[in-house]
C-alpha cells in the first residue's frame, strides 16, 4: 500500500493562491515610486479649440481624501461652452485599493448617474475606450468622460485596473498611474466635442509619463 501524499487540485490551487498573495504582500512592501517625466502643469492650455485657466487649489480635506502625488485642475472654455478637467497622478498605489472613481464620487456630491456607457477615442493613431457617463443634479445635466492612464496603457474598467495593478506589483514593482476626468454640459453635440478634447489630451498626458 502506497503511503505517498497526493495533493488535490483544489488544495493545490489554494496553496498557489496563498503563495501568490504572500509574494504580492512582500513586493508591495518594497514597491518603488515612479515620478512623472514632466509635470502635469505642462499640459497645454489650448486643447481642441478650448482655452484653459487653472482652478483654485483643492482644499485640505479634499486633498487628504484623494491623497494624490500631484494633480491638475483647470477650466477650459470655448465661447460659452465650459469643460472641467481634473487629473490626479499617483506615483505608487496599493493592490486592493483604487483611485477615487467618479462612479462613487459623483453620487456623493449629489449627482445622479443615469447612463453608464463607454466611448471610443482616436488619439495618436490609435483608438482607446474611455468611460462616458451622463449625470444630472436638479436641472443641470453633464457629460463625463474619464479613464485611467499610465505609462503603458489607457483603460476604462476599474476592475481590470485592479487586476493589472496586482500584476504590475508582482512583475514590475511599479504602480504609477493617473485618473483623467473631463466634464462638460450635456447638450447637442457634446459627445463629439468631448471626444475631440480627449483625443488631444491623451497624448499630452502620455508625454508627462515620458512616452
Amino acid at each position: 500500500m502506497s503511503l505517498g501524499f497526493r495533493l488535490s487540485p483544489h488544495l493545490a490551487a489554494t496553496f498557489l493562491l496563498l503563495a501568490g498573495t504572500l509574494a504580492a504582500s512582500k513586493m508591495m512592501a518594497h514597491r518603488k515610486s515612479e515620478m512623472l517625466a514632466q509635470p502635469l502643469a505642462t499640459i497645454g492650455r489650448n486643447v481642441a479649440g478650448f482655452a484653459g485657466v487653472d482652478n483654485p487649489a483643492l482644499d485640505e480635506p479634499t486633498l487628504r481624501a484623494l491623497n494624490p502625488t500631484s494633480y491638475l485642475s483647470r477650466t477650459y472654455s470655448k465661447g460659452s461652452l465650459m469643460a472641467d478637467l481634473f487629473i490626479a497622478f499617483y506615483a505608487q498605489q496599493r493592490a486592493g485599493e483604487s483611485m477615487h472613481s467618479p462612479k462613487h464620487c459623483l453620487p456623493g456630491s449629489g449627482w445622479e448617474i443615469w447612463n453608464y456607457d463607454t466611448m471610443e477615442v482616436p488619439a495618436a493613431g490609435r483608438r482607446f475606450t474611455v468611460n462616458k457617463y451622463s449625470i444630472s443634479r436638479e436641472s443641470e445635466r453633464r457629460l463625463v468622460l474619464y479613464w485611467y492612464q499610465s505609462r503603458n496603457r489607457i483603460i476604462a474598467s476599474e476592475y481590470l485596473g485592479k487586476l493589472l495593478l496586482a500584476r504590475d506589483t508582482l512583475l514590475q514593482n511599479a504602480t504609477a498611474a493617473s485618473i483623467v476626468r473631463v466634464i462638460l454640459p450635456d447638450q447637442p453635440g457634446a459627445p463629439e466635442i468631448a471626444r475631440a478634447f480627449a483625443g488631444e489630451l491623451i497624448p499630452q498626458v502620455q508625454l508627462c509619463f515620458g512616452r
